[in-house]
């Protein structure tokens, strides 16, 4: 089946609890099971269902998982021009961590979600126990986001422009864009069905997008001059065959700029690695919250938040003819 099509196209979005930041930013997340805690952070073109259906119900068995939008996402907001940098989401993300009254959590991000955990990390080193950064992205470059959706960032044109594409372009470019995240292995058949594609190319969620895009130099750049200073303790794990962010440019590089990282690289693997190894997410996990590596006994899954949902979340609509 095909992302954003037919019975895909219906899925509703996970049910979702709110916090709303000293700054006023509302962030929706939905939680699970008991432990230390830990926060997971999706990346481009995603919604916090794409860690719902990757690593986060096997890392439930060992942590006290929140899955979160990051801002302007899914169902977290921000306002017009504002919170793009992954320097400026990684604070509102920490001023959730601490209205949640989180301690210490570990921050697992994917690609754009590793670039603001990294940035959490080197701002907040002392409130996090480490940062886990899944295929980040994590230096400057020339993006294909950046021209795909970086006009959708100006104001008034760019309001247009997300309009008239969401009704022309998206429905055939975003499918692909999807599907080739997850080269060289295919989109497993649960997130095909179960990720709620028609949700996450509305017109207001691909300017975020676009804004995200465009705001990676400036972002970017600082980290970049931030790396060697960091005081957090941060593992990099990288698939070699990621088509989307150069791991050998991006991930290994950055973990010889941050003092005492750790880099990871899966043979084999590409962008979406935390769906296809997820056992090397929940070892590296463990291992920054400072737990044995050793297996122990799985711990009952606990729901929380307002709406949070049960397991078997999704539900799924008739197309109507």
């Amino acid at each position: 089946m095909a992302p954003g099509t037919a019975r895909s196209r219906r899925a509703l979005p996970l049910g979702r609890a709110f916090v709303t930041t000293g700054g006023g930013h509302r962030v929706a997340y939905v939680e699970a099971g008991d432990g230390p805690d830990l926060v997971l952070i999706h990346g481009a073109l995603m919604t916090l269902e794409d860690m719902w259906l990757g690593p986060m119900q096997a890392l439930a068995r060992h942590f006290h998982v929140v899955a979160v939008d990051r801002p302007g996402h899914g169902a977290s907001t921000r306002g017009r021009l504002s919170a793009a940098s992954p320097w400026r989401q990684a604070e509102i993300l920490g001023d959730a961590i601490d209205a949640l009254g989180l301690r210490r959590p570990v921050v697992v991000g994917h690609s754009f979600g590793g670039a603001v955990a990294l940035s959490l990390g080197m701002g907040r080193p002392e409130r996090i126990a480490g940062v886990l950064a899944l295929a980040p992205i994590a230096f400057p470059e020339l993006r294909l986001e950046q021209v795909l959706f970086g006009p959708r960032s100006v104001p008034v044109s760019g309001d247009a422009l997300a309009q008239g594409a969401a009704a022309s372009v998206d429905p055939l470019l975003l499918p692909l864009l999807w599907r080739a995240m997850f080269l060289p292995q295919p989109m497993p058949e649960a997130f095909a069905a179960q990720f709620p594609f028609g949700w996450a190319r509305r017109p207001e969620a691909m300017i975020a997008n676009g804004e995200d895009a465009v705001a990676l130099w400036q972002g970017l750049t600082r980290s970049a001059f931030s790396y060697a200073g960091c005081r957090a303790a941060v593992h990099i794990i990288a698939g070699d065959a990621d088509l989307v962010v150069n791991p050998r440019l991006h991930g290994r590089t950055a973990a010889r700029l941050i003092p005492g990282a750790r880099f990871e690289n899966l043979e084999g693997v590409g962008h979406m690695l935390h769906h296809v190894r997820v056992e090397a997410v929940v070892e590296a996990a463990r291992a920054l919250a400072g737990r044995s590596t050793q297996a122990m006994p799985p711990q009952p899954l606990r729901f929380g938040g307002t709406d949070a949902p049960k397991p078997q979340p999704f539900v799924h609509t008739r197309d109507e003819a």
